[in-house]
This record gives structure tokens, C-alpha cells and sequence, in this order.
């Protein structure tokens, strides 16, 4: 897994890229989430488009970054899960947890909504 990180629409977007499959990867994804916090950066986008799959240790990485956001005052939001993904959190009934939306711009515009 690979991600990138990009602020626009006023909120941070982390957009995943390959396997999600957690190991050293979800702990440079965990500092840079607790880089956000320290900045005040509480609005943060996971961008699902390019992930190919995910196991639990990649979900479990999901719920630690949202769970510590929430904890901060801020929310994560998802955007654009491919299929395959969508389906593993609605298998998970993790879709109930977290809120997704179809594009970045709209999962960034729902932090003024709520």
C-alpha cells in the first residue's frame, strides 16, 4: 500500500493506493494521521478508488484513524470504495460506521453539513 496526501476542498484527502493489508505501511498511515491532529487538521478524507483489496488488518487500521480523529474533535469520512471494497464493509456492516460518499468534493462538503 502506498497513499498520498493532498488538502483540498477544505479537508485533508488520503488517498490509498495497492493492497491494504496493514503492516509498515499502516504505521507511517498512523503517524501521518496523528501528524493531522497535531496540526488541527480534523476533516480527512480516505480516498478508497485505487485499493485493490483489504484485509482485516487494513479495516482495523481504518478504525483506528477515524476512532483517533473523532477522539480529536474532527471525523473521516470515505470516498469512491471500488466494489470490492464496498462490499467488505458492508459484509463487515462496517458501512453502518462509517460515512462514504461517491467523490472527495462531496465527502468534504459533508463536514459543513453536519
Amino acid at each position: 500500500m502506498n497513499f498520498s496526501v493532498d488538502e483540498q476542498y477544505n479537508a485533508v484527502i488520503i488517498t490509498l493506493k495497492g493492497n491494504v493489508m496493514g503492516g509498515p505501511n499502516a504505521v507511517k498511515f498512523q503517524e501521518t494521521i496523528n501528524s493531522l491532529k497535531e496540526d488541527g487538521k480534523l476533516n480527512v478524507v480516505v480516498n478508497l478508488a485505487r485499493v485493490n483489496i483489504m484485509n482485516s488488518s487494513g479495516l482495523g487500521m481504518l478504525i483506528s484513524a477515524m476512532t483517533s480523529i473523532r477522539n480529536a474533535g474532527g471525523d473521516l469520512r470515505l470516498s469512491k470504495p471500488a466494489s470490492k471494497i464496498k462490499s467488505l464493509l458492508v459484509i463487515t456492516k462496517l458501512i453502518t460506521v462509517f460515512e462514504h460518499f461517491d467523490s472527495d468534493q462531496e465527502a468534504a462538503e459533508s463536514f459543513s453539513a453536519s
